[in-house]
């Protein structure tokens, strides 16, 4: 009988409070608050959007959204989706299709982490 293995992959996400710090810093709360909402909003739809495109097979959308969410992520501190945000871009670029899928999946895996730790660390500083 064989058996069967279920793989979870946990990554550790890296959050840079410093810009979030900044923000606040520059902003005041009420403003801070409203770009990073507004953030998080336009970083889950460019993560909706960067799927579909990789579906359609539109390597430059792709390239172009995943660059637009790295630089967008490293604003509010969320260092690990930056990162796998560029290495989307970059596989994409180069028209590897099987990175491109491996890092757009990792991208959807830490962008949902990363996501939920900027919020919880808006309400530990509450």
């Amino acid at each position: 009988m064989a058996l069967l293995a279920i793989l979870r992959h946990e990554e550790g996400i890296r959050l840079n409070p410093d810009p979030l710090v900044a923000l606040f810093s520059e902003l005041g709360e009420g403003a801070a608050e409203r770009v990073i909402c507004r953030a998080m909003e336009d970083l889950a739809t460019r993560l909706a959007l960067l799927q579909r495109f990789a579906d359609e097979g539109r390597s430059a959308a792709v390239v172009q959204e995943a660059r637009q969410m790295a630089a967008q992520a490293a604003v509010v501190g969320l260092a690990s989706l930056a990162r796998v945000a560029g290495d989307v871009a970059d596989s994409a670029d180069a028209r590897d299709h099987t990175a491109q899928a491996a890092t757009l999946a990792r991208l959807v895996r830490v962008g949902e982490r990363s996501l939920t730790a900027v919020w919880d660390l808006r309400d530990m500083t509450h």
